[in-house]
């Protein structure tokens, strides 16, 4: 019995190991041009195996790079609900949002990954079961700071519109900031984001009195 369990581990190890091996080589595939000019062959070379292999752990691209999103907003989510898990309303609110800049700010490949949410400048979709997926993710990404403002009494509609205008303006100033737009234009994404949370903390603030 012990030695099963042992085998079982090893096994459940190996796999982990050649998953990692092969989502790490999926991102640099896909950062250097995309979902749609990347192959299972190509993410397969650079991960070191034969498409064959790489077929016993993916169907398709689709589902590797859903499985790298996937990884990504799950990191993300914690990040936002560690920095929005103390403190007042306008507190959690306004960390939570930072946290969110702050974390694709030090995360640019998987900020490059994530525009795929945003359908970036044109309309793609991977599949649409995988599609409602990973837009659940993104909502459960953005639940805490929605619970945060809705705690200022403001009711869930308004917060729900209040946290998406949020994730436009962190977002616009993370796009512009990537493309190095916003150097050309005078202007630092950190003091951006943090006039724009600042005003949107004391807005609520006064709402709530």
């Amino acid at each position: 019995m012990v030695a099963r369990e042992q085998r079982a581990a090893r096994r459940e190890a190996v796999h982990g190991f050649k998953r990692a091996a092969i989502l790490d080589a999926a991102k640099r595939v896909f950062h250097a041009g995309g979902l749609e000019s990347a192959s299972m062959r190509e993410i397969a070379s650079e991960a070191g195996y034969t498409p064959g292999a790489l077929y016993s752990y993916y169907p398709a691209k689709e589902h590797i790079y859903a499985d790298l999103l996937s990884d990504s907003l799950a990191e993300l989510g914690r990040t936002v609900r560690d920095a929005s898990a103390t403190g007042d309303p306008q507190t959690r609110a306004g960390a939570g949002c930072h946290a969110f800049y702050a974390y694709y700010r030090g995360h640019p490949m998987d900020l490059d990954l994530g525009l795929y949410l945003f359908q970036g400048i044109g309309r793609r979709g991977l599949t649409p079961e995988l599609d409602r997926q990973l837009n659940g993710r993104l909502i459960g990404v953005l639940r805490p700071i929605s619970e945060a403002i809705a705690g200022l009494g403001c009711g869930q509609e308004t917060a729900d519109q209040e946290t998406v205008a949020a994730l436009c303006q962190l977002c616009g100033v993370l796009l512009l900031e990537r493309s190095g737009r916003l150097k050309v234009l005078g202007q630092e994404g950190e003091d951006l984001v943090g006039k724009y949370l600042a005003e949107m903390v004391a807005r609520l603030a006064i709402g709530r009195d």
